[in-house]
C-alpha cells in the first residue's frame, strides 16, 4: 500500500508540471505601467433625467467600448468598476489630449435642422465649426437613431475623405432633410447642424440634388468637405458614438512611455536573478545540501507564482513586479522555519535520525508557517480590496507569492529532503549542526527581558524623532493622495533644477513642484492640466533639447481624497485584523504587544520618510501594509514559541519562557531577515526611482520589524501579563492507546 510519501512525490511533479505548460503555454498580461499607453478612469455623474446608477454605467461603458474601437486602438480594455467608475485602457495611446477628448466626450448627440444664422453676442445661438453663430431647432434625431457612421475614401471621386452615416429611423432623417431642401443653395437654413455636448461638430449644407419635400431617402447620407483621414475618422467616431446616458467626468489619467516599462521589466528581472543567487548562496552556506534543496524549491516556486498569475489572467504591473521579487525573499522563511526546527530536533535526539527531524521539522513548524502566512494573506486582501491602479497588481501577486510558497516549502522542499536524508550525512546535510548563530546564543544565554524597560524606552525614543519628522517635515503626498497632475520627462542632456523650474513658470505654472536629477524632470501640480504639460514639455525643449515624456498621472481631486481616505483604512483595518486573529490565536496580551510593536515599526518607516522627504504614494502603501504582514509574521513566530515554552515550563516566569523563546527563534528571524534583504538590496540597486523608495522602505521595516519582534513586543508582553489572570496554556493530552479486546489468535 502506497504512503502518505509517495502520493506527496506525485502531487509535487504534477504541479510542476501543469506550472511548465501554463508557462510555455500562456503569454502574461502586461499593464500600461510596462508596455506602455494610456489608462483612463471615468466616473458616472448624475443628470437631470437620468440617476448615475450601474444600469446607466453599463450603457455608458457601450458607448465607450464602439469609440474605442473606432479608435483603431489594439486590445483595448474597458471594464465597469463599482457602481459608477469606468477604467478605459489604451494601449500604445501615448497622447491623453488626444484619447480624453475622442474616449471622454460627456455628449448628448443630436441632429437639429439650421433656422438661420445669427448675431455675434446671441447666447442661444452655436457657432459652427468655422465660428459662424447659427440658430438651431429643436433637436430632430437624438445620437441613439445612429445606427452606423464611418469614414471612408473614394480615389474616382479624387483624394480626400468624406463620412458615411447609416439611420435607424429612416423616415426621420428623410423628413428633416426634406424640409431644409426647400431653402435656397448657399442658405444657413439649407444646412443639418451635428450637436455634441452643445458644440456643433459639423453642420454640411445639403447637396443641390436634394429636392424640397423629399429629402435624403434610404437612411444613408454622407458628409463631404475637405476632411484629412484623421478628421473624418473623429467626427465618425463621435457621430456613432452617440450619446452616452450619464455625463461623464475623468478623476484618474495614466500614460506611461513603452521605453520605461522595457526598462522597468528589465530592472526586476535583473534584481530577481541577482536576488535569487545571493538567496540561494546564503541559505546553501548555511544550510548546505537542505540549503540546495530548498533552492531548488525556490526555483519552482517562481514558475508555480508565475503560472498561476498567467493563469488567473492577472494583469502584471511594476508593483506587481515588485511584489513577485519580493516574495522570493520571503518564500524563504518557511524553509528556514522548517529546518531550524529540524535542527532543534535533532539536536535533542540524533538517535533518531535525521529522517525523524525533518519530518518532526515540518510537523513543528507548520502552526508559525499557517499563522505568519494568513497575516501577510491579510496585507495582501487589503490592498486588493482599497488600492486602486496598479498596486492592486502588487496585492494579488503577493497574495499568489504566499500560496505558492507554501506549496513550495511544504511540499516540493519536504519530496526532496525525504528522498535525499536517507542517504546524506548529518554534517552535510545542514541540520546535524546547530548552526553558529544558535550555537553562541546558547554558550552565552543572554537575559535580553531584563532590560526590557531599557528597548521600551529606546523604542520610544525612535517613535518620538519619527513624530518630530512627521510634524516639522510633514509626509510628501503625491497625487494620489492630493490629487493634481504629474508629469516626468527626460531630457536629451541634463538640465539644472533652476533652470526646469524657469521653463515651468513660462509656461505658466510658477507653483508647481519641480524636482529634476540628471536627465529627469518630474512637475507636478494640482492645476497642471493636458495643455499645460504640453506647454511644459515645449519649454524644457528650449533648455535640454529633445524631450521624452515618460510618465503621467492625473487623480481627480475626489478621488484623491478617497484614495487618501482608503489608506487610512486600510493601515487601520489592517492594524485591527490582526489584533482580533492573534487575540484568537493566542491571547489578547499578545495581540496587543504585537501591534504595539507593530505601531513603533509603522511610526519609524513614516518618519524615515518625512525626514527624507520621499513621496507617500501608492507604491509607499503597498510598502507598509507588506511591512505589516512581514512584522506580525515574525511576532507570531515568536509568540508561538513563547505558548509552547510557556506549557512546557509552567512553573518558570513568564519572562523565562520570553527570553528563551526569543533565543530560540533568533536563528531563524536573522536568516529569514537576510533572505529578504537580500532581493531588496537587488530592487535598490537595480530599480528605478519608484522601486527604490519601494525597497527603502521595506529594508527599514523589515529592520526594524525583526528587532522590535524581540526589544518591544517581548518586554511589552511580559508588562501586560501581569493583567492577565489566567494560567499558563495546559498541555496538550495525547489520547491513550485502545485496549486490545480478545486474544488475538487466529482460529
Amino acid at each position: 500500500m502506497f504512503r502518505a510519501p509517495f502520493w506527496r512525490a506525485v502531487t509535487a511533479l504534477a504541479v510542476i508540471a501543469i506550472s511548465s505548460v501554463l508557462t510555455l503555454s500562456m503569454e502574461p498580461r502586461l499593464g500600461l505601467d510596462l508596455r506602455g499607453g494610456t489608462q483612463l478612469v471615468f466616473e458616472a455623474r448624475d443628470s437631470p433625467t437620468v440617476k448615475a446608477d450601474a444600469a446607466a454605467t453599463d450603457r455608458a461603458l457601450s458607448v465607450l467600448r464602439q469609440r474605442a474601437d473606432a479608435l483603431g486602438v489594439v486590445d483595448p480594455t474597458l471594464v465597469r468598476s463599482g457602481e459608477k467608475r469606468i477604467i478605459v485602457e489604451l494601449p500604445g495611446v501615448l497622447d491623453p489630449r488626444k484619447a480624453a477628448e475622442v474616449i471622454g466626450r460627456t455628449a448628448q448627440l443630436a441632429f437639429h435642422p439650421v433656422t438661420g444664422a445669427a448675431e455675434q453676442g446671441d447666447k442661444s445661438a452655436l457657432p459652427d465649426e468655422n465660428g459662424q453663430p447659427l440658430k438651431l431647432g429643436p433637436a430632430a434625431i437624438t445620437g441613439d437613431g445612429v445606427s452606423d457612421a464611418a469614414e471612408q475614401s473614394d480615389p474616382q471621386r479624387g483624394p480626400g475623405w468624406f463620412v458615411t452615416l447609416d439611420f435607424r429611423d429612416a423616415a426621420a432623417w428623410q423628413k428633416l432633410t426634406g424640409a431644409a431642401a426647400c431653402e435656397p443653395v448657399g442658405d444657413p437654413k439649407r444646412r443639418v447642424a451635428i450637436v455634441l455636448d452643445k458644440e456643433i461638430i459639423s453642420s454640411p449644407p445639403l447637396d443641390p440634388s436634394v429636392a424640397c419635400q423629399v429629402g435624403i431617402p434610404g437612411g444613408k447620407s454622407e458628409i463631404t468637405g475637405s476632411f484629412t483621414h484623421q478628421e473624418a475618422r473623429d467626427l465618425a467616431v463621435l457621430i456613432k458614438g452617440g450619446a452616452l446616458p450619464v455625463p461623464l467626468a475623468m478623476v484618474e489619467q495614466r500614460t506611461v512611455g513603452p521605453t520605461l516599462g522595457e526598462a522597468a521589466i528589465e530592472a526586476s528581472a535583473q534584481a530577481a536573478v541577482v536576488g535569487l543567487i545571493l538567496t540561494a548562496g546564503f541559505i546553501i552556506a548555511v544550510y548546505r545540501l537542505s540549503g540546495l534543496l530548498s533552492t531548488i524549491a525556490l526555483v519552482c516556486y517562481g514558475l508555480i507564482s508565475y503560472a498561476a498569475l498567467v493563469a488567473m489572467g492577472a494583469t502584471l504591473t511594476l508593483p506587481g513586479l515588485a511584489g513577485f521579487v519580493l516574495a522570493i525573499g520571503m518564500a524563504i522563511d518557511a524553509n528556514v522555519l522548517v529546518f531550524e526546527r529540524a535542527r532543534e530536533e535533532y539536536g535533542q535526539a540524533p538517535k533518531r535520525g535525521l529522517k525523524s527531524a525533518m519530518a518532526k521539522g515540518f510537523k513543528n513548524a507548520w502552526s508559525a508557517i499557517a499563522d505568519s502566512n494568513i497575516t501577510t494573506l491579510i496585507a495582501a486582501g487589503l490592498l486588493f480590496w482599497l488600492a486602486s491602479g496598479p498596486v492592486k497588481g502588487f496585492g494579488v501577486t503577493l497574495a499568489v507569492g504566499v500560496l505558492a510558497s507554501l506549496v513550495s516549502a511544504m511540499l516540493i522542499t519536504r519530496v526532496l529532503t525525504e528522498i535525499a536524508m536517507n542517504k546524506m550525512s548529518p554534517r552535510l546535510s545542514g541540520v546535524g549542526s546547530p548552526g553558529t548563530v544558535r550555537t553562541w546564543l546558547a554558550r552565552r544565554n543572554p537575559q535580553l527581558m531584563k532590560a526590557g524597560k531599557v528597548w521600551l524606552a529606546v523604542a520610544g525614543g525612535l517613535v518620538l524623532v519619527a513624530v518630530a519628522g512627521l510634524l516639522v517635515r510633514g509626509l510628501n503626498f503625491g497625487v494620489e493622495f492630493t490629487g493634481g497632475r504629474l508629469v516626468e520627462f527626460t531630457t536629451n542632456r541634463p538640465i539644472p533644477a533652476e533652470a526646469a523650474s524657469e521653463a515651468v513658470s513660462r509656461a505658466g505654472l510658477p507653483t508647481a513642484v519641480v524636482q529634476s536629477s540628471g536627465d529627469t524632470v518630474t512637475v507636478r501640480a494640482a492645476e497642471l492640466g493636458l495643455n499645460e504639460a504640453a506647454q511644459i514639455e515645449q519649454e524644457l525643449e528650449r533648455e535640454a533639447g529633445e524631450v521624452t515624456k515618460q510618465r503621467e498621472e492625473f487623480i481627480g481631486p475626489s478621488l484623491g481624497e478617497e484614495l487618501r481616505r482608503n489608506a487610512l483604512i486600510a493601515l487601520g483595518v489592517a492594524v485591527a485584523m490582526q489584533l482580533l486573529y492573534l487575540a484568537v490565536r493566542f491571547r489578547w496580551t499578545f495581540g496587543a504587544a504585537t501591534v504595539t510593536a507593530l505601531l513603533v515599526d509603522v511610526f519609524v518607516v513614516a518618519g524615515l520618510f518625512a525626514w527624507l522627504g520621499k513621496p507617500i504614494d501608492g507604491v509607499f502603501l503597498a510598502a507598509m501594509l507588506t511591512i505589516v504582514g512581514y512584522s506580525v509574521n515574525d511576532k507570531v513566530v515568536v509568540f508561538d514559541r513563547v505558548r509552547e515554552l510557556w506549557t512546557a515550563r509552567r512553573k518558570e516566569p513568564f519572562a523565562a519562557s520570553v527570553n528563551g523563546a526569543i533565543l530560540q527563534t533568533m536563528p531563524r528571524t536573522v536568516n529569514t531577515g537576510l533572505g529578504a534583504l537580500f532581493i531588496l538590496m537587488a530592487l535598490m540597486v537595480f530599480g528605478g526611482d519608484s522601486l527604490q523608495d519601494f525597497a527603502i522602505a521595506l529594508v527599514a521595516g523589515i529592520v526594524m520589524g525583526t528587532l522590535s519582534s524581540s526589544f518591544v513586543a517581548g518586554p511589552t508582553a511580559i508588562v501586560l501579563s501581569r493583567f492577565d489572570r489566567r494560567p499558563p496554556p495546559e498541555p496538550v493530552k495525547r489520547r491513550a492507546p485502545e485496549a486490545r479486546k480478545g486474544s488475538g489468535a487466529v482460529v
